[in-house]
């Protein structure tokens, strides 16, 4: 895999961060690399809150599920939210918002990790609840939150995670999700 650029290879969705603050501008390049990315007929969907100590990220930590405490020594947090309508919506429910905010949120991603830092999607927090205190629409989906911190150490994590920082990064086999011309009959069902 040494072909594979080193900031995908090396990506990890650690939980082990350092509240030292992020410069503005290294935050504004991290933003820059989420809105170069690609979108359907380029609608540019994404929409970013960005949560950091003097401006909101108290209101994110009240909403945090109890799995994310350790989101709550990260000096960033971005909000990602968009509308469906502001991307193409196709047949079959395809609504490219959402995908579209995902490729932003890798963007990002590979840059933070370009950088040195860490910045780490998570699901667990109270989405609506978030959404009314952050003032975000209601016709608005708050997709993720983006934890965005440099590495810390492990100490302040409960075991489990502890665990999981150190651990072997486990990926499926591209014979489990690559199909060759039709998907397997055996797994049409399966799923």
């Amino acid at each position: 895999m040494e072909k594979i650029l080193p900031e995908i290879q090396q990506r990890r969705a650690r939980r082990a961060l350092s509240s030292q603050e992020i410069p503005d501008e290294l935050l504004q390049r991290l933003l820059q690399a989420a809105t170069l990315s690609a979108s359907c007929f380029n609608n540019q969907p994404w929409r970013f809150v960005v949560l950091k100590k003097d401006f909101g990220i108290a209101l994110a930590h009240a909403r945090l599920s109890q799995g994310n405490y350790w989101a709550k020594t990260a000096p960033v947090i971005i909000g990602v939210a968009t509308r469906p309508d502001y991307d193409c919506e196709l047949d079959e429910g395809r609504q490219y918002a959402l995908f579209d905010c995902g490729m932003a949120v890798q963007n990002l991603q590979i840059q933070a990790q370009h950088e040195g830092l860490v910045a780490h999607p998570i699901a667990g927090f109270k989405a609506a609840e978030l959404k009314e205190d952050l003032g975000i629409p209601a016709d608005h989906i708050l997709i993720t939150l983006v934890v965005i911190g440099y590495p810390g150490t492990d100490n302040e994590l409960n075991d489990k995670h502890q665990e999981l920082e150190s651990s072997e990064r486990v990926r499926k086999g591209l014979d489990e999700v690559v199909f060759p011309g039709t998907w397997p009959a055996q797994s049409r069902s399966a799923e």
